[in-house]
């Protein structure tokens, strides 16, 4: 296989093929990378928007856990998308998986829960925007060049 690394290539005993990361990568890289923000401003307005039964402080704690798994799992995110710009072949896998669930959450929660007018409105343009990115970005990191920068 072909190795793939940052950079000018080695010299002219370097073996053939792209020395650089292809540019579906980078492409996929700045989908998600455009997504995760969407899809975050997405739960965030169903939180806020929708009735809540809990009242006083409890309702504060409900808010303050979900902020925390929130940024969690954003981070876990972003962490994910820095490794798959190295060629980790398991984080595509990961990131394809968990893609796969974003796009199928947010879509049965688009047409699934009722919400006020701005907060559907706000959810809808979210999730629309954020699932066609991941798409995008799923379909990217498969593609052949980019299937064969994966090695790691």
């Amino acid at each position: 296989m072909t190795e793939y690394h940052e950079g000018p290539p080695a010299g002219p005993s370097s073996k053939a093929g792209p020395q650089t990361r292809p540019e579906d990568v980078d492409t996929g890289f700045w989908l998600w990378f455009v997504a995760l923000p969407m899809m975050v401003i997405g739960y965030v307005v169903d939180l806020v928007a929708l009735p809540s039964r809990v009242t006083g402080g409890p309702a504060t704690l409900v808010y303050g856990v979900s902020g925390i798994f929130l940024f969690v799992v954003a981070s876990v995110v972003v962490t994910f998308l820095l490794l798959m710009r190295q060629g980790y072949r398991w984080v595509r896998t990961l990131l394809t998986g968990g893609g796969a669930a974003t796009i199928v959450y947010a879509m049965t929660n688009l047409f699934g829960v009722d919400r006020p007018t701005v907060a559907a409105f706000a959810y809808a343009a979210t999730a629309i925007f954020g699932s066609v990115c991941i798409a995008g970005g799923v379909y990217l990191l498969h593609r052949k060049d980019a299937h064969a920068f994966f090695t790691r």
